[in-house]
């Protein structure tokens, strides 16, 4: 009892002091699945530092989502949770459109990023996992190590077998396009998977031509409305 008294009690110290906006929209977090709005789940590291080229190149990307008026989803912590976070705050001066971070319980501890108006913690990565599903119209992938790694592959087969709605996967950095040459050469050469299995990922050179995916799917949605991408019904 003890123990889970002080878990809670540092779940709540952490949401304190990460936004000043975070604890009212802590206790309303289901009603956000019910929400009409566009939101952008992008995944990636932890360990990447402010100083590179990639950060950088994140907070960029989800400050031009929070200008288009979409929402921005992320794992909740440091390295390029941070940078998206961080970049939808400054593309959303008004706060009209949420940054939401899905933080995970480590063992290490994994502090939420103080850029966050909507944060949920999970102790199980399967439930923070089936989360992102349910939030996600777009998902961007950014470099990231094993966890990175889970986070597409969750996704991208959650597609393939039609348990949720096919919407982009797009893959920003170097690293991406060296794995998809990874995956022809052996899945795809030995037949493991099929070729029309690819398509439902594509690797963009840059956040220009990211955006330009993530606008027409945008578009899609504010056409189609509940009938575009509404995994939190479907999943």
């Amino acid at each position: 009892m003890k123990k889970w008294v002080e878990r809670k009690l540092k779940s709540l110290y952490n949401l304190l002091t990460s936004s000043p906006h975070s604890l009212m929209r802590f206790f309303s977090f289901r009603r956000e699945f019910k929400k009409k709005e566009f939101r952008v789940v992008i995944f990636g590291s932890a360990r990447i530092k402010k100083n590179d080229k990639m950060y950088k190149q994140v907070f960029e990307l989800a400050k031009q989502i929070g200008e288009m008026g979409a929402e921005v989803v992320t794992g909740g912590g440091p390295g390029l949770m941070e940078a998206a976070a961080g970049g939808h705050e400054k593309g959303t001066p008004k706060n009209n459109h949420h940054t939401i971070g899905l933080n995970i319980r480590l063992p290490f501890e994994q502090k939420p990023n103080k850029h966050l108006d909507l944060m949920k913690e999970f102790k199980h990565f399967s439930d923070r996992l089936n989360t992102f599903t349910k939030l996600s119209n777009v998902i961007v992938v950014a470099p990231g190590g094993i966890g990175t790694i889970l986070e597409i592959f969750f996704s991208w087969q959650l597609m393939q077998v039609h348990h949720i709605n096919k919407m982009p996967i797009i893959c920003i950095g170097e690293m991406w396009e060296e794995f998809f040459k990874w995956m022809r050469k052996w899945p795809l050469r030995k037949k493991l998977i099929e070729e029309r299995d690819l398509e439902y990922v594509v690797v963009a050179k840059n956040i220009k031509q990211a955006m330009r995916i993530i606008k027409k799917a945008h578009k899609a949605f504010k056409e189609d409305g509940a009938e575009a991408c509404v995994n939190w019904k479907k999943y």
